[in-house]
């Protein structure tokens, strides 16, 4: 059995449960270099692959479902969607929704809209090209798990406008966090930086593909603010001396 995709998929489910190759050779009997080798060609048996999917109490249709789809996905809007899509921020939460996998019965569940005007919405969803809606209001996103928002236009302003709120908390609870570390850094040390953040961008998305398998309840939403600029506070401005080039 060769295929690539479910077998990165699983990779991020055993990961989402602590487990390591020594623990999954433990459990199915086999040693750690079998289970490396598993995953670093991306082929074994079907018996062992059903085998690992039970260890992770996962079918193989929930992996095909997180697994990454082809490029044809998309991976930006153009202005002029983004523009219509946060001209109607009920439309936005639901975009929102689907795009964290909420099902059509889980958004309805969760916020006050009646399931028909919830229906009407991915169907407009569908339109911009974001998501597919099938029977029984299944939705399959349209989005590669590269998919970004444009990064000055409609969506990006009205996150911006929202930064207030964001902060505006004071980031104690046991799984939150918030650091700003000012630093100093060449071009090319900046350069790696970003992209190390990438990575951890990327990491993030798979990480929700592997738990999009979870109920609700057990993936309550988070949002990761990654960012890196040239700035320092406007208050500090007004002492640099307009020399080296700092000022």
């Amino acid at each position: 059995m060769a295929f690539p995709a479910l077998f990165d998929a699983l990779k991020m489910h055993l990961r989402s449960r602590g487990l390591t190759y020594a623990a999954v050779g433990r459990a199915l009997g086999i040693s750690e270099a079998t289970v490396k080798r598993i995953f670093s060609t991306r082929d074994c048996s079907l018996e062992r692959f059903a085998a690992l999917c039970a260890l992770v109490e996962v079918d193989i249709g929930d992996l095909a479902r997180a697994a990454p789809r082809q490029p044809r996905l998309l991976t930006v809007l153009a202005w002029a969607q983004e523009e219509e899509l946060i001209a109607d921020e009920k439309l936005f939460l639901v975009a929102i929704c689907a795009l964290n996998q909420m099902r059509c019965e889980e958004i309805v569940a969760a916020y006050v809209f009646p399931e028909v005007e919830v229906v009407a919405m991915l169907l407009r969803l569908e339109r911009l090209g974001i998501l597919e809606l099938h029977a029984g209001n299944r939705i399959r996103l349209s989005v590669a798990r590269s998919f970004a928002w444009i990064p000055d236009g409609p969506i990006m302003r009205y996150v911006r406008g929202q930064m207030g709120d964001y902060f505006d908390h004071p980031f104690t609870a046991p799984d939150e966090g918030m650091r700003i570390v000012n630093v100093r850094l060449s071009a090319a040390a900046r350069t790696a930086l970003l992209g190390r953040l990438e990575q951890l961008a990327r990491e993030c998305s798979e990480q929700h593909a592997a738990d999009a398998v979870l109920p609700l309840t057990d993936r309550p939403v988070a949002s990761v603010c990654l960012a890196v600029r040239h700035w320092e506070p406007r208050r500090f401005e007004r002492w640099l001396r307009p020399v080296n080039g700092l000022k």
